[in-house]
């Protein structure tokens, strides 16, 4: 069987190399190139070194999106992962109705983030135009608005990853800590959460890409209004590329650095985050 395997495999394979050495390996090459040209279409590239990066310094757009998309990463990582962290605590009682609730809490990740994002829009300047406001009458609603919607689509994907890891802790433990007399919280602080620490890991992970690349929510949402103040990365990536003539260069740059700026951040999360794992 294993002779079988050994033979077939580079037929089985090599569909898939191909489709990805199309489809992603060739673009990823080719767009790290053309972030230092000056061009219009990929046939008429002009190298010009490193005038692209430092145009994306000088760009007030790109440096506010970096701060506003920094700050509102940090506060969803916090909010969604303590949010379904609590959640998964709560539905792995024994209690009626676990399995719909998880069902329930799980649904919101099921919708795509363009339609999320105009239903919550309605939502808010509904709620919003009884004190004559908008959702884009300041940075600050905005914030808040992408804030929730986020932390509503994703809590229930975070609350499963939790439960799963909650269910893989020996009950010994547990038992062995209310003989010794310990409380509720010397068992969250001293058991639970340590021995989470792998799920932990890949929620910290997942909330931290996912809030840095976020775009359809963003777009359908405030579409960066007022005034670009809630423009995250890639929106002002796409906007950059597509709306602003001349600026392609600048555009492929900049998502160069975005790339590298979040591959940075996830391997120091991974580092400190497994680092803290206990091996059971």
């Amino acid at each position: 069987m294993e002779k079988t395997i050994k033979k077939f495999f580079p037929i089985f394979v090599l569909p898939t190399m191909i489709a990805f050495t199309i489809c992603f390996i060739i673009p990823f090459f080719l767009g790290l190139y053309l972030s230092f040209c000056d061009f219009t279409t990929v046939t008429d590239a002009r190298f010009v070194g490193f005038d692209n990066f430092l145009k994306i310094w000088n760009d007030a757009t790109f440096v506010h999106s970096l701060w506003f998309t920094s700050l509102f990463s940090v506060a969803s990582i916090v909010f969604i992962n303590v949010l379904g962290f609590g959640v998964a605590l709560l539905l792995t009682k024994e209690f009626r109705g676990t399995h719909f609730f998880r069902t329930v809490f799980f649904m919101p990740n099921l919708i795509g983030g363009i339609i999320l994002g105009y239903i919550w829009q309605l939502i808010f300047n509904g709620i919003l135009s009884y004190f004559s406001r908008t959702l884009t009458f300041s940075p600050t609603y905005g914030f808040w608005g992408l804030l929730i919607l986020m932390c509503w689509q994703q809590v229930g994907y975070m609350m499963i990853i939790y439960i799963a890891g909650l269910q893989s802790i020996p009950t010994d433990l547990y038992e062995a800590a209310r003989i010794d007399g310990a409380s509720s919280s010397q068992k969250l602080f001293r058991i639970t959460i340590p021995m989470s620490m792998p799920s932990i890991t890949i929620c910290t992970f997942l909330t931290l890409t996912n809030s840095f690349k976020l775009f359809d929510q963003n777009l359908a949402l405030t579409a960066g209004a007022p005034s670009d103040k809630t423009e995250m990365l890639a929106l002002n990536i796409v906007n950059t590329f597509y709306s602003r003539s001349g600026w392609e260069g600048v555009g492929q740059a900049k998502a160069v650095v975005f790339f590298v700026l979040v591959a940075i951040l996830v391997m120091f999360q991974i580092r400190i985050t497994h680092n803290r794992e206990v091996q059971q």
